[in-house]
């Protein structure tokens, strides 16, 4: 039993009688320097996440009387009220409506035509970030085992040049050192796939409220007049 102990120690290049343990930031330095553009990519990541995440949040609120008032101040032919009402709220669904009521007197394909539009713009600045967002998802991993290449190759070096002096501890933690590297990027993968995810669902949700806002005004201009 003293033996194995003797040899984890040995082959995790720590003497006997140390306490085998690394801080995260120990790691973090014996990743080597591709442990720092890791470590950037999960600082944008972590922004981007929080900073769509309160924009998706506030846009996928919407409010449920909103319609409904635009619908009576349409009724009542208070068309500019409805208009008013439009620019002193600050929802997607708003500046869709806001963009058909400036629309009207047109043919219906094109106020519906120009809702859409707006839609599509408001769901494009929703989704500013998404792309960056994707690339670290992808490219963190690749920079990981980049980083591992370099230690492997440093490993194999180092080995060359212990020669008959050549123990196991040389190349172990030379190995294990290397890893490092990957293990971080695969973590900021990971953690930016599930924020991008979560983004895309809730944007989602934007999208199937502007739908169903479009077709609800839609709907109150095809009414008949009373």
């Amino acid at each position: 039993m003293v033996f194995e102990n003797t040899m984890l120690l040995n082959v995790a290049g720590v003497a006997p009688g140390k306490e085998a343990s690394m801080s995260l930031f120990d790691l973090f330095l014996a990743g080597g320097w591709v442990m720092y553009p890791i470590l950037l990519l999960s600082f944008i990541a972590l922004y981007i996440f929080i900073e769509r995440y309160i924009v998706v949040k506030k846009a996928a609120r919407p409010d449920i009387n909103f319609m409904n008032r635009i619908k009576d101040y349409m009724h009542d032919g208070k068309v500019d009220a409805a208009l008013q009402l439009c620019r002193s709220t600050d929802s997607p669904e708003a500046r869709m409506v806001e963009k058909g009521i400036t629309r009207l007197g047109r043919s219906l394909s094109d106020v519906s035509t120009a809702i859409e539009n707006v839609g599509k713009l408001e769901i494009y600045k929703l989704e500013r970030g998404f792309p960056t967002l994707a690339t670290i998802a992808g490219a963190a991993p690749l920079l990981g085992f980049f980083g591992t290449v370099i230690g492997m190759i440093k490993a194999f070096y180092e080995m060359s040049m212990a020669g008959n002096s050549l123990d196991i501890s040389t190349l172990s933690s030379g190995i294990y050192i290397a890893l490092i590297t990957t293990v971080a990027g695969l973590i900021v993968s990971i953690l930016a796939y599930f924020a991008y995810n979560t983004l895309v669902v809730r944007v989602e949700r934007v999208v199937f409220n502007l739908e169903s806002t479009s077709v609800e005004f839609m709907d109150i201009l095809n009414e008949p007049v009373k």
